[in-house]
């Protein structure tokens, strides 16, 4: 992948209290005793000289409380914090349909919305109602997704897609039909968001997956992708909720809730 280089940015909206058992599928099956585990909830932002491009737009107020997350920063303040602002965004890429990725969308009233065509015709189609898959989503927010599809303003994609030059987004399925990850162009080397398609570093590390699944056998495949994708001269992976992702870039500058994956 070539084209600009961008500067990204992890930005920390909200957190919970978790447990392993909660969190990794069939946790019994590993005969370890359940842990604590804090879910931190981002979205991320790349910025280059040319555009601004948001991947994902966290929870609303509402789909976050009904589920008793705490809320640190709504979407806007979050994303001033991050010294942007949504009328200034080109792009959001919606790496999936749940609460916790686009329930923001409604703040970017200019911006092309861009998912893969396989994770919108599965939640706006029959089997997405279905209850063990609808409790991961708001109604409204899907409403939405058809709105902005009728009116001209959502993209859908193949497997692979370029959403700007040095940004692409890839499809991997498995946490949901269209699961999708975005590689990054960064002056240090490729990031990779992987969004939900890796929760937790530990998903990667100890081959773990995550306790939401639609398609285990393509979740254990993104492992392998997201893996080989990391292993790259300067590749970085950043989890998709995992309080690590702090740890892992300190030193970069930002913030506690606004980190600096890549300058």
């Amino acid at each position: 992948m070539t084209g600009e280089q961008y500067e990204v940015l992890a930005v920390r909206y909200g957190t919970r209290q978790a447990s392993a058992a909660e969190v990794f599928l069939n946790y019994h099956a590993y005969r370890e005793p359940d842990r604590p585990l804090r879910m931190d909830y981002f979205f991320w932002v790349a910025r280059g000289p040319a555009r601004t491009v948001v991947v994902d737009t966290g929870f609303s107020p509402a789909g976050g409380a009904s589920r008793g997350r705490t809320m640190l920063m709504d979407t806007v303040p979050a994303l001033r914090a991050a010294g942007a602002a949504p009328d200034a965004v080109a792009q959001v890429v919606l790496t999936h349909a749940h609460y916790d990725h686009i329930g923001g969308l409604p703040a970017f009233t200019g911006a092309e919305v861009i998912m893969t065509r396989d994770e919108y015709d599965f939640w706006t189609g029959p089997m997405g109602r279905r209850g063990q898959f609808a409790h991961t989503t708001e109604a409204s927010e899907l409403g939405q997704l058809r709105e902005l599809r009728a009116a001209g303003r959502l993209t859908l994609t193949g497997r692979v897609h370029q959403i700007a030059p040095g940004i692409e987004l890839t499809e991997v399925g498995g946490h949901t039909p269209g699961q999708a990850i975005v590689t990054v162009a960064t002056r240090g080397g490729p990031v990779i968001l992987a969004s939900d398609a890796v929760h937790y570093y530990e998903e990667l590390e100890r081959d773990r997956p995550f306790s939401t699944v639609a398609d285990l056998a393509a979740m254990y495949a993104a492992f392998d992708q997201i893996r080989e994708m990391g292993a790259g001269p300067g590749a970085r992976v950043v989890a998709g909720h995992d309080p690590l992702v702090a740890e892992r870039f300190t030193g970069r500058g930002g913030t506690d809730d606004v980190i600096r994956v890549s300058a």
